[in-house]
């Protein structure tokens, strides 16, 4: 739809078109016209029942006329024959033409983003979605075709509109957009040309109420404001009518001619203040730089200063920093010499302890053999005397004491030598079995 101009209030109407012309009223209007609802101009009559209804005459007629015939002899027969057959031809004839008759006029198409408006004798039966339909009863029709996809823009000016101190402003331009949310509420509850008076009326009310709370020196501020507490109350104002308001603002705002001499008067001292300020603000702004360089001088001779304090402390700290060195080279050389003559001193204390661990051993082990050759030339020697010794003999005559007479005495004597001469007869000596056992037997401890 075309934009109403902001100078002029928007008109909203409905207005009643053939089928062809509906897309252009819808998309375009008329005039600063807003078309939101189309009446189609139907061109569907009952024309289309004549022929069926003659279709069904003519085949009766048809059947009458072979039924004449059943009963008719020779040319009347023939002339009766003849008769049906053209009317039932003609019969099946009208039916095809009333039934494609019926069939075109049944088709209804409807535009991409509206919705059409279907009733039955009267009654609204149901809405029809875009696309083509087809309405096969003879008394259904499509009544109202609504564009229910478009935002419609709407201009409403309000003239003399008192501010808060009372002076009326000129004009306040308020523009806002709705969309159809329910065709068949809208076409039935309003309708286009009330829902004009109705929303017009609204906008003036909410414009009023609004500039009655503002200042007339703020009057200016109006244009661009927020205003989506109007847009709430409007909706809901609306809301029973199926219409919804997407969008709204104030473009212009003009305010009476002697007030708006006041503010071209007012805004010329502002900006006479407005260039004093800055050629003030220009003189602050070079004592400022002035005072600003003065001040990055003497940074600069303060950093130079600070420079030179950290050298110095730096060299201070690098004299400290080698004396600690030397010092703790002189003490790590003394540790050194220190560490290195206590482990020399520890080394041959434990090579002298190993040393005389080891000659206590020698003499230990020593000492175990001398005891061993000492005991071993001991039993040498007493096995010597041992083979040397007497040996005494006792002769016993009887188990109960020693047999003291001549005789037992006299034998003792002569048997004596014998007992104790070397043994000739191969046994060994007492020195020979010690010898023997030692070899055997190792150690003799």
């Amino acid at each position: 739809m075309s934009t109403a101009r902001m100078s002029r209030r928007s008109v909203i109407a409905e207005a009643v078109a053939p089928w062809n012309d509906i897309a252009r009223l819808l998309r375009g209007g008329e005039a600063d016209t807003l078309i939101p609802v189309i009446i189609p101009r139907h061109r569907r009559r009952l024309w289309w029942m004549l022929p069926l209804w003659l279709g069904v005459y003519a085949l009766l007629a048809g059947v009458m006329l072979s039924l004449r015939e059943a009963d008719s002899e020779g040319a009347a027969d023939l002339a009766y024959g003849t008769l049906g057959t053209l009317c039932y031809v003609a019969g099946v004839v009208m039916l095809l033409v009333g039934g494609l008759w019926w069939w075109r006029s049944s088709i209804v198409e409807i535009e991409q983003g509206t919705h059409g408006v279907l009733t039955r004798y009267g009654a609204v039966t149901r809405t029809l979605d875009a696309g083509r339909h087809y309405l096969w009863h003879p008394w259904s029709r499509v009544d109202f075709v609504v564009d229910t996809a478009t935002e419609i823009p709407y201009s409403a000016p309000v003239m003399a509109c008192p501010t808060q101190e009372n002076v009326p402003l000129r004009s306040i331009e308020f523009f806002l957009k709705f969309r159809i949310t329910d065709a068949v509420l809208f076409v039935r509850t309003i309708g286009a040309g009330n829902f004009d008076l109705v929303l017009s009326s609204a906008v003036q009310d909410a414009i009023r109420q609004r500039a009655r709370r503002m200042r007339t020196e703020r009057a200016y501020d109006l244009r661009g404001s927020d205003v989506a507490d109007m847009q709430e109350l409007l909706n809901r104002q609306l809301s029973g009518y199926g219409v919804r308001i997407t969008g709204s603002n104030i473009p212009d705002v003009q305010l009476p001619t002697q007030y708006q001499q006041h503010l071209a008067t007012r805004e010329r001292v502002s900006k006479e203040r407005t260039a004093y300020d800055q050629e003030w603000g220009l003189i602050r702004k070079r004592r400022i730089d002035s005072l600003g360089m003065d001040i990055e001088r003497a940074k600069k001779v303060r950093d130079a200063r600070i420079v030179e304090v950290k050298a110095a402390l730096n060299r201070a700290r690098e004299q400290v920093a080698q004396l600690l060195e030397q010092q703790e080279t002189q003490a790590q050389r003394v540790r050194f010499e220190i560490e290195t003559r206590g482990r020399s001193g520890l080394i041959a204390a434990e090579n002298e302890a190993r040393a005389q661990r080891a000659l206590a051993k020698a003499y230990r082990d020593n000492r175990a053999v001398l005891q061993y050759e000492l005991a071993r030339r001991r039993l040498d020697v007493g096995a010597q005397l041992a083979g040397k010794a007497p040996q005494p003999v006792v002769v016993r005559t009887d188990g109960t004491g020693t047999d003291t007479s001549a005789l037992t005495t006299l034998l003792t004597a002569q048997l004596l030598p014998q007992l104790t001469a070397p043994p000739t007869d191969g046994r060994m000596r007492l020195d020979d079995h010690v010898r023997y056992g030692d070899a055997e037997g190792g150690d003799a401890r």
